[in-house]
């Protein structure tokens, strides 16, 4: 303040007058840049429009599944991949469904990630009961799901897009399949098998390592990857089929082609979000700059 005096002095002016400007223009761009840093103050409740799907994940925990083939086991690295891959979907419903013989709803639908996490991580072959692996049981209960959930919208709804994640070795020990693969067609669900396991196969370990699994002769039975059921459930749907090897890994294959399945009906989800308030500093500013522009100060008198 002394030196704007001291400046003013030989102009003929008061030098409060040159202060004042200053301690104006210091304000404002003081104002201006903490309008940019956005300070946030609060929360406010917003609808979110998003085209989602839904995504069942069938995974198979018949005793095959423990086979090591695919290191630790085909399990474990099923675990893992599909840990991965639910963290992919922000906009998307998914739900968890266990089978051997019989298939059972783990997890329903839901947007909540950390909770289908929870329910990947606790996957084991002891949950189902034993017994051979048979595919139509799950398909018929995402179907039964799907006609559900068909029932309870309103007649000029559009239903969701589903898509169905099979994770199995491929063996398969039911009866035909066929009929239930018609009605998925038709719906318009398309399957995505993931084949795990290799062709040259392993012994199943017993649990508590007793062991390994004997088939009805007595001999160690040896599990191997079953590619040609899977590959026409994923053909005859309008899916894609991918491998999980000892060589290869086409998770993220799986991932993209999910990815690239639209959702066909808009969903208006409500998120909080903290309220930005950086309309108040900035407003305040430019009415500073206004007040700057048109408050002058004659610096030299005519």
């Amino acid at each position: 303040m002394l030196r704007t005096r001291r400046l003013a002095a030989p102009l003929g002016q008061r030098g409060w007058r040159l202060g004042w400007k200053l301690l104006l223009r210091t304000a404002y761009v003081g104002l201006l840049g903490a309008a940019l840093l956005g300070p946030a103050y609060g929360v406010t409740q917003r609808p979110v429009r998003t085209a989602g799907k839904d995504v069942w994940l069938l995974v198979d925990l018949s005793r095959s599944m423990d086979a090591p083939d695919v290191a630790p086991s085909r399990l474990q690295k099923v675990k893992g991949e599909l840990s991965t891959l639910t963290s992919r979907f922000q906009a998307d419903r998914l739900g968890l469904i266990v089978f051997a013989g019989e298939a059972y709803v783990q997890c329903p639908l839901t947007y909540d990630q950390a909770a289908l996490q929870l329910f990947l991580h606790t996957l084991q072959t002891s949950l189902v009961p034993a017994g051979s692996t048979d595919l139509a049981p799950p398909l018929e209960l995402v179907l039964q799901r799907l006609n559900n959930s068909t029932a309870a919208t309103t007649p000029d709804a559009q239903p969701r897009a589903t898509a169905i994640v099979l994770v199995t070795d491929g063996e398969d020990f039911g009866e035909n399949l066929e009929p239930t693969v018609r009605v998925l067609a038709r719906s318009g669900t398309r399957v995505f098998s993931m084949g795990v396991g290799t062709t040259e196969g392993s012994k199943i370990p017993q649990s508590g390592g007793r062991g390994y699994v004997r088939d009805a002769r007595g001999r160690e039975a040896i599990s191997r990857l079953s590619s040609v059921p899977l590959r026409r459930l994923a053909e005859q749907t309008g899916g894609q089929y991918f491998e999980l090897t000892d060589q290869r890994n086409e998770f993220p294959l799986l991932l993209n082609a999910l990815n690239r399945l639209e959702g066909q009906a808009e969903q208006v989800r409500t998120v909080s979000v903290a309220d930005n308030r950086y309309r108040y500093p900035l407003a305040l500013a430019l009415l500073l700059m206004l007040l700057d522009v048109l408050l002058t100060v004659k610096v030299i008198r005519p």
